[in-house]
């Protein structure tokens, strides 16, 4: 039993090169192996958490940080036994990385917001936002960019940077939306009448909204007219062409009871004559 001891001992100190013997080729091979099913696990339980919450191109970028990160990390805790020094590689590596950081921190702080905005999840495919200077639907959320493509169908590509910093309006993160019409009337036509004619009107439409109910007020008194506010709510999905159908049809069904949108007008006082 001790020769089969020894014998085996002599193996695994056989030298194979520079010191390293089949002992330390044995440990190297461990960790690797354990390092690659850890990263499996590691990626398939991204998968598992993230899949319905962010976009397939973003889930597959995640899944190949995860994994080839856990796999960097083994590889560099398993060289030394296999006769690489890590202050060499950490010094060497400093230095690439100094250079690497400096050329490439808008790649990594674009990264990093991205990140942030998978977490936080302020806007998401499909909706209608304003980003910036830029408004549009969005089309594809991505790690270092996302795509919205504008109102006149142009598609933008805003590094995330830009998006996580900039201030962001969701225009269908909130299941109903509000809009507001200012509808002028003739001082000698009767408000409450005009009021009653729009209330009748917006309570006809299935797409106008009971809760939070429609506003009609007299807003303010005008140089030539009495202006009414009327501020409807409307579902998100629906809101703009709700808004574009309704303005016509109140000026039609105020003029149907003969009350009448007024042009500007002034009036002049001109001073007698002096008679001499």
């Amino acid at each position: 039993m001790n020769d089969i001891f020894e014998t085996i001992k002599s193996i695994l100190d056989y030298k194979i090169y520079n010191g390293v013997n089949v002992a330390d080729l044995l440990r190297f091979t461990a960790i690797i192996i354990v390092t690659v099913i850890i990263a499996k696990v590691a990626k398939i339980n991204a998968r598992r958490i993230l899949k319905e919450k962010v976009p397939k191109t973003t889930l597959n970028a995640v899944e190949k940080v995860v994994y080839y990160g856990i796999i960097f990390i083994g590889f560099m805790a398993a060289l030394p036994y296999i006769g690489f020094s890590l202050s060499g590689l950490l010094v060497a590596g400093g230095i690439a990385g100094i250079v690497i950081g400096f050329a490439s921190q808008t790649v990594v702080s674009n990264f990093i917001s991205g990140l942030f905005l998978l977490i936080e999840k302020p806007i998401k495919i499909g909706d209608g936002v304003s980003i910036g200077d830029v408004g549009g639907v969005v089309k594809d959320i991505r790690i270092l960019s996302t795509t919205i493509r504008t109102w006149d169908g142009i598609y933008v590509r805003i590094p995330n940077e830009k998006v996580f910093t900039s201030n962001i309006k969701n225009f269908v993160a909130h299941a109903a939306r509000r809009f507001e019409y200012k509808i002028g009337i003739r001082y000698k036509d009767d408000a409450e009448k005009a009021i009653e004619v729009i209330k009748k009107l917006l309570e006809e439409h299935p797409f106008i909204l009971k809760e939070p109910a429609p506003q009609i007020f007299v807003e303010e008194l005008g140089d030539s007219s009495v202006n009414l506010a009327v501020r409807i709510w409307a579902p998100s999905t629906v809101w703009f062409s709700v808004k574009t159908e309704m303005l016509w049809k109140i000026k039609v069904a105020l003029e149907k009871e003969g009350i009448q949108i007024p042009f500007p007008q002034r009036v002049i006082w001109m001073a007698g004559k002096t008679e001499g």
